[in-house]
Protein backbone atom coordinates (compact mmCIF):
# COMPACT_ATOMS: atom_id res chain seq x y z
CA UNK A 1 0.00 0.00 0.00
CA UNK A 2 1.43 3.40 -0.97
CA UNK A 3 0.91 6.65 0.91
CA UNK A 4 -0.29 9.53 -1.19
CA UNK A 5 2.10 12.49 -0.86
CA UNK A 6 0.81 15.99 -0.24
CA UNK A 7 1.28 18.24 -3.24
CA UNK A 8 3.37 21.28 -2.32
CA UNK A 9 3.84 24.64 -3.98
CA UNK A 10 6.39 27.43 -3.58
CA UNK A 11 3.68 29.40 -1.79
CA UNK A 12 3.34 26.59 0.77
CA UNK A 13 6.99 27.16 1.72
CA UNK A 14 6.29 30.82 2.47
CA UNK A 15 7.36 32.42 -0.82
CA UNK A 16 4.68 34.13 -2.89
CA UNK A 17 5.70 34.80 -6.50
CA UNK A 18 2.46 36.66 -7.19
CA UNK A 19 3.21 39.12 -4.40
CA UNK A 20 6.70 39.68 -5.80
CA UNK A 21 5.26 40.36 -9.24
CA UNK A 22 2.78 42.82 -7.73
CA UNK A 23 5.67 44.65 -6.06
CA UNK A 24 7.48 44.95 -9.39
CA UNK A 25 4.37 46.44 -10.97
CA UNK A 26 4.07 48.91 -8.09
CA UNK A 27 7.64 50.15 -8.18
CA UNK A 28 8.13 50.50 -11.94
CA UNK A 29 6.71 54.06 -12.07
CA UNK A 30 8.60 54.93 -8.87
CA UNK A 31 11.94 53.79 -10.29
CA UNK A 32 11.38 55.39 -13.71
CA UNK A 33 11.42 58.88 -12.22
CA UNK A 34 15.08 58.39 -11.22
CA UNK A 35 16.29 57.24 -14.64
CA UNK A 36 18.21 59.41 -17.10
CA UNK A 37 19.59 59.21 -20.64
CA UNK A 38 22.59 57.17 -19.48
CA UNK A 39 20.41 54.24 -18.40
CA UNK A 40 20.02 51.93 -21.42
CA UNK A 41 18.13 49.00 -19.92
CA UNK A 42 14.49 48.47 -19.07
CA UNK A 43 13.29 47.73 -15.54
CA UNK A 44 13.16 44.00 -14.83
CA UNK A 45 16.05 42.72 -16.92
CA UNK A 46 18.78 40.41 -15.68
CA UNK A 47 21.25 43.28 -15.48
CA UNK A 48 21.27 47.06 -15.72
CA UNK A 49 23.10 48.93 -18.48
CA UNK A 50 24.57 52.37 -17.82
CA UNK A 51 26.46 54.30 -20.49
CA UNK A 52 29.37 56.19 -18.95
CA UNK A 53 29.76 59.64 -20.49
CA UNK A 54 33.55 60.02 -20.68
CA UNK A 55 33.55 63.34 -22.53
CA UNK A 56 34.01 65.25 -19.27
CA UNK A 57 36.83 63.04 -17.97
CA UNK A 58 40.42 62.69 -19.12
CA UNK A 59 40.91 59.47 -17.20
CA UNK A 60 37.65 58.33 -15.55
CA UNK A 61 37.91 56.21 -12.41
CA UNK A 62 34.88 54.37 -11.00
CA UNK A 63 34.25 54.64 -7.28
CA UNK A 64 32.01 52.13 -5.51
CA UNK A 65 30.49 51.84 -2.07
CA UNK A 66 28.11 49.59 -0.19
CA UNK A 67 26.36 49.89 3.17
CA UNK A 68 23.17 49.25 5.10
CA UNK A 69 21.23 51.07 7.80
CA UNK A 70 21.84 48.73 10.74
CA UNK A 71 19.34 48.35 13.53
CA UNK A 72 17.62 51.62 12.64
CA UNK A 73 15.43 49.20 10.69
CA UNK A 74 13.90 48.01 13.98
CA UNK A 75 12.76 51.53 14.91
CA UNK A 76 11.52 52.16 11.38
CA UNK A 77 9.36 49.04 11.71
CA UNK A 78 8.07 50.10 15.13
CA UNK A 79 7.22 53.60 13.87
CA UNK A 80 6.02 52.44 10.42
CA UNK A 81 8.47 54.85 8.74
CA UNK A 82 9.25 52.56 5.84
CA UNK A 83 9.67 55.33 3.24
CA UNK A 84 12.27 57.19 5.31
CA UNK A 85 14.54 54.20 5.87
CA UNK A 86 15.08 54.01 2.10
CA UNK A 87 16.55 57.52 2.12
CA UNK A 88 18.98 56.37 4.82
CA UNK A 89 20.11 53.48 2.66
CA UNK A 90 21.04 55.72 -0.25
CA UNK A 91 22.64 58.33 2.00
CA UNK A 92 24.99 55.92 3.73
CA UNK A 93 26.40 54.74 0.41
CA UNK A 94 26.42 58.04 -1.50
CA UNK A 95 28.00 60.01 1.36
CA UNK A 96 30.91 57.56 1.37
CA UNK A 97 31.46 57.67 -2.39
CA UNK A 98 31.58 61.47 -2.61
CA UNK A 99 34.44 61.70 -0.08
CA UNK A 100 36.80 60.76 -2.92
CA UNK A 101 35.56 63.58 -5.10
CA UNK A 102 33.29 61.34 -7.15
CA UNK A 103 29.99 62.20 -8.76
CA UNK A 104 27.52 59.41 -7.91
CA UNK A 105 26.00 57.79 -11.00
CA UNK A 106 23.69 54.95 -10.05
CA UNK A 107 22.38 52.87 -7.19
CA UNK A 108 21.20 49.30 -6.59
CA UNK A 109 19.38 47.90 -3.59
CA UNK A 110 18.89 44.51 -1.94
CA UNK A 111 15.77 43.95 0.15
CA UNK A 112 15.40 40.68 2.06
CA UNK A 113 12.46 39.72 4.25
CA UNK A 114 10.72 36.81 5.94
CA UNK A 115 7.40 37.45 4.21
CA UNK A 116 6.88 40.03 1.51
CA UNK A 117 4.34 42.72 2.38
CA UNK A 118 3.78 44.65 -0.82
CA UNK A 119 2.66 47.92 0.78
CA UNK A 120 5.67 48.07 3.13
CA UNK A 121 8.12 47.08 0.39
CA UNK A 122 6.64 49.66 -1.97
CA UNK A 123 7.15 52.40 0.61
CA UNK A 124 10.74 51.30 1.19
CA UNK A 125 11.44 51.51 -2.55
CA UNK A 126 9.75 54.93 -2.62
CA UNK A 127 12.25 56.07 0.00
CA UNK A 128 15.16 54.65 -1.97
CA UNK A 129 13.93 56.45 -5.08
CA UNK A 130 13.61 59.69 -3.10
CA UNK A 131 17.19 59.27 -1.87
CA UNK A 132 18.32 58.77 -5.46
CA UNK A 133 16.50 61.93 -6.55
CA UNK A 134 18.16 63.87 -3.72
CA UNK A 135 21.52 62.51 -4.93
CA UNK A 136 20.79 63.09 -8.63
CA UNK A 137 21.44 59.44 -9.46
CA UNK A 138 19.56 56.61 -11.14
CA UNK A 139 18.07 53.62 -9.33
CA UNK A 140 18.97 51.09 -12.02
CA UNK A 141 18.57 47.75 -10.27
CA UNK A 142 17.62 45.84 -7.17
CA UNK A 143 16.72 42.49 -5.72
CA UNK A 144 13.89 41.40 -3.46
CA UNK A 145 14.36 38.15 -1.56
CA UNK A 146 11.66 36.41 0.45
CA UNK A 147 13.43 34.03 2.85
CA UNK A 148 11.23 32.42 5.51
CA UNK A 149 13.36 30.61 8.05
CA UNK A 150 16.33 32.90 7.54
CA UNK A 151 14.41 35.93 8.83
CA UNK A 152 11.86 35.78 11.62
CA UNK A 153 8.30 36.86 10.96
CA UNK A 154 8.12 40.59 10.24
CA UNK A 155 11.87 41.04 9.90
CA UNK A 156 13.62 42.55 6.90
CA UNK A 157 17.04 43.91 5.98
CA UNK A 158 18.43 46.33 3.42
CA UNK A 159 21.73 46.74 1.61
CA UNK A 160 22.70 49.35 -0.95
CA UNK A 161 25.35 49.72 -3.62
CA UNK A 162 26.47 52.98 -5.25
CA UNK A 163 28.84 53.64 -8.16
CA UNK A 164 30.30 57.03 -9.00
CA UNK A 165 33.01 58.46 -11.23
CA UNK A 166 35.91 60.86 -10.73
CA UNK A 167 38.72 62.01 -12.99
CA UNK A 168 41.99 60.40 -11.94
CA UNK A 169 43.64 63.81 -11.52
CA UNK A 170 40.79 65.02 -9.30
CA UNK A 171 40.66 62.15 -6.80
CA UNK A 172 40.46 63.53 -3.26
CA UNK A 173 42.33 61.17 -0.94
CA UNK A 174 43.74 63.53 1.68
CA UNK A 175 47.30 63.61 0.35
CA UNK A 176 47.13 67.41 -0.12
CA UNK A 177 46.05 68.11 3.47
CA UNK A 178 48.61 70.40 5.10
CA UNK A 179 49.12 72.36 8.35
CA UNK A 180 47.05 75.58 8.62
CA UNK A 181 44.19 74.00 6.60
CA UNK A 182 40.73 74.53 8.05
CA UNK A 183 38.30 71.77 9.04
CA UNK A 184 34.67 72.51 8.23
CA UNK A 185 31.82 70.46 9.66
CA UNK A 186 28.42 70.21 7.98
CA UNK A 187 25.39 69.76 10.19
CA UNK A 188 23.72 66.37 10.47
CA UNK A 189 19.98 65.74 10.72
CA UNK A 190 20.42 63.56 13.81
CA UNK A 191 22.05 60.19 14.54
CA UNK A 192 21.78 59.37 10.80
CA UNK A 193 22.17 55.56 10.69
CA UNK A 194 24.64 54.85 13.47
CA UNK A 195 24.35 53.98 17.15
CA UNK A 196 20.81 52.65 16.95
CA UNK A 197 21.51 49.54 19.00
CA UNK A 198 22.42 51.88 21.87
CA UNK A 199 19.40 54.14 21.18
CA UNK A 200 17.06 51.15 21.21
CA UNK A 201 18.64 49.93 24.46
CA UNK A 202 18.03 53.34 26.05
CA UNK A 203 14.40 53.22 24.92
CA UNK A 204 13.99 49.68 26.30
CA UNK A 205 15.71 50.24 29.66
CA UNK A 206 13.81 53.47 30.34
CA UNK A 207 10.44 52.33 28.92
CA UNK A 208 10.37 55.37 26.68
CA UNK A 209 7.20 56.46 24.91
CA UNK A 210 8.22 57.51 21.39
CA UNK A 211 5.20 59.82 21.23
CA UNK A 212 6.71 62.05 23.92
CA UNK A 213 7.64 65.52 22.69
CA UNK A 214 11.18 66.67 21.93
CA UNK A 215 11.21 70.30 20.85
CA UNK A 216 8.37 70.69 18.32
CA UNK A 217 8.09 67.04 17.26
CA UNK A 218 7.72 63.61 18.78
CA UNK A 219 10.74 61.78 20.08
CA UNK A 220 10.15 59.08 17.46
CA UNK A 221 10.24 61.65 14.65
CA UNK A 222 13.48 63.12 15.98
CA UNK A 223 15.21 59.76 16.28
CA UNK A 224 14.07 58.35 12.92
CA UNK A 225 14.95 61.50 10.92
CA UNK A 226 16.59 60.37 7.64
CA UNK A 227 20.31 60.72 7.05
CA UNK A 228 21.32 63.94 5.31
CA UNK A 229 22.55 63.45 1.74
CA UNK A 230 25.46 65.79 0.96
CA UNK A 231 26.09 64.80 -2.67
CA UNK A 232 24.62 67.77 -4.54
CA UNK A 233 26.17 70.32 -2.18
CA UNK A 234 29.63 68.74 -2.36
CA UNK A 235 29.59 68.28 -6.12
CA UNK A 236 28.51 71.93 -6.48
CA UNK A 237 31.27 73.07 -4.10
CA UNK A 238 33.97 71.23 -6.05
CA UNK A 239 33.29 73.36 -9.13
CA UNK A 240 34.61 76.45 -7.33
CA UNK A 241 36.88 75.40 -4.46
CA UNK A 242 39.76 72.99 -3.99
CA UNK A 243 38.93 70.43 -1.33
CA UNK A 244 41.91 68.70 0.27
CA UNK A 245 40.04 65.98 2.12
CA UNK A 246 36.57 64.80 3.13
CA UNK A 247 35.17 62.40 5.70
CA UNK A 248 31.70 60.99 6.27
CA UNK A 249 31.15 60.93 10.05
CA UNK A 250 29.55 57.59 10.83
CA UNK A 251 30.14 54.94 13.50
CA UNK A 252 33.39 55.69 15.30
CA UNK A 253 32.74 59.42 15.26
CA UNK A 254 35.40 61.98 14.45
CA UNK A 255 38.44 60.00 15.52
CA UNK A 256 37.87 56.83 13.54
CA UNK A 257 36.63 58.55 10.37
CA UNK A 258 38.83 61.64 9.99
CA UNK A 259 42.02 59.69 10.67
CA UNK A 260 41.37 57.68 7.48
CA UNK A 261 42.16 60.72 5.31
CA UNK A 262 45.12 62.17 7.24
CA UNK A 263 48.65 61.95 5.77
CA UNK A 264 51.53 60.89 8.01
CA UNK A 265 52.79 63.55 10.46
CA UNK A 266 49.50 65.45 10.31
CA UNK A 267 46.97 65.99 13.11
CA UNK A 268 43.36 67.15 13.01
CA UNK A 269 42.44 69.41 15.92
CA UNK A 270 38.66 69.49 16.51
CA UNK A 271 37.09 72.21 18.66
CA UNK A 272 34.05 70.56 20.26
CA UNK A 273 32.70 73.97 21.28
CA UNK A 274 32.47 75.17 17.66
CA UNK A 275 28.86 74.01 17.27
CA UNK A 276 25.87 73.33 19.48
CA UNK A 277 25.00 69.66 19.92
CA UNK A 278 21.41 69.12 18.70
CA UNK A 279 18.75 68.33 21.27
CA UNK A 280 18.28 64.72 20.15
CA UNK A 281 21.87 63.96 21.18
CA UNK A 282 21.36 65.74 24.52
CA UNK A 283 18.36 63.47 25.07
CA UNK A 284 20.42 60.35 24.26
CA UNK A 285 23.23 61.44 26.55
CA UNK A 286 21.00 62.43 29.48
CA UNK A 287 18.37 59.68 29.43
CA UNK A 288 20.90 56.98 28.59
CA UNK A 289 23.49 58.30 31.06
CA UNK A 290 26.06 58.06 28.26
CA UNK A 291 29.40 59.72 29.01
CA UNK A 292 30.80 62.30 26.61
CA UNK A 293 33.60 60.09 25.29
CA UNK A 294 31.13 57.31 24.49
CA UNK A 295 28.89 59.78 22.67
CA UNK A 296 31.79 60.95 20.51
CA UNK A 297 32.84 57.43 19.53
CA UNK A 298 29.30 56.28 18.75
CA UNK A 299 27.47 59.23 17.18
CA UNK A 300 28.16 62.15 14.86
CA UNK A 301 26.94 64.52 17.63
CA UNK A 302 25.61 67.02 15.10
CA UNK A 303 28.31 66.96 12.40
CA UNK A 304 27.59 64.50 9.60
CA UNK A 305 30.29 65.42 7.09
CA UNK A 306 33.72 67.06 7.28
CA UNK A 307 35.74 69.02 4.71
CA UNK A 308 39.37 70.09 4.81
CA UNK A 309 40.11 73.24 2.80
CA UNK A 310 42.67 76.02 2.71
CA UNK A 311 42.23 78.50 5.53
CA UNK A 312 41.76 81.30 2.99
CA UNK A 313 38.72 79.50 1.51
CA UNK A 314 36.99 78.48 4.74
CA UNK A 315 34.54 81.38 5.11
CA UNK A 316 33.55 81.31 1.45
CA UNK A 317 33.02 77.53 1.59
CA UNK A 318 30.76 77.88 4.63
CA UNK A 319 28.75 80.58 2.84
CA UNK A 320 28.48 78.45 -0.31
CA UNK A 321 27.20 75.51 1.73
CA UNK A 322 24.58 77.80 3.29
CA UNK A 323 23.39 78.67 -0.22
CA UNK A 324 22.74 74.96 -0.83
CA UNK A 325 20.74 74.64 2.40
CA UNK A 326 23.42 73.22 4.71
CA UNK A 327 24.54 74.77 7.99
CA UNK A 328 28.31 74.48 8.31
CA UNK A 329 30.84 75.50 10.95
CA UNK A 330 34.58 76.03 11.24
CA UNK A 331 35.27 73.20 13.69
CA UNK A 332 39.05 72.85 13.67
CA UNK A 333 42.40 73.07 11.97
CA UNK A 334 45.19 70.88 10.64
CA UNK A 335 48.54 70.85 12.45
CA UNK A 336 51.76 68.87 12.33
CA UNK A 337 51.64 65.77 14.49
CA UNK A 338 51.41 61.98 14.54
CA UNK A 339 48.35 61.28 12.38
CA UNK A 340 45.95 61.80 15.25
CA UNK A 341 42.50 63.32 15.63
CA UNK A 342 42.40 65.31 18.83
CA UNK A 343 39.08 66.40 20.34
CA UNK A 344 39.45 69.61 22.34
CA UNK A 345 36.98 71.10 24.80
Amino acid sequence: MTTKKTKLTYSDSGVDIDEANQLIDNIKPIVRQTLNKNVLSNIGGFGALYELDINHYKKPVLVSGTDGVGTKIMLAKELSCFDQIGIDLVAMCVNDVITLGAKPLFFLDYFATSKLKVSEATNIIKGIAEGCLQSDIALIGGETAEMPGVYQSGDFDLAGFCVGVVDYEKIIDGQHIKPTDSIIGIESSGPHSNGYSLIRKIIEVNSINLQDKLDNRTLGEAIIQPTTIYAKAINHLQKTYEIHGMAHITGGGFKENIVRILPENINAEIDLNAWQQPEVFNWIQTVGNVDHEEMLRTFNCGIGYVLVVSNSDSKRVINKLAETGHNAFLIGEITTGKKEVRLNL
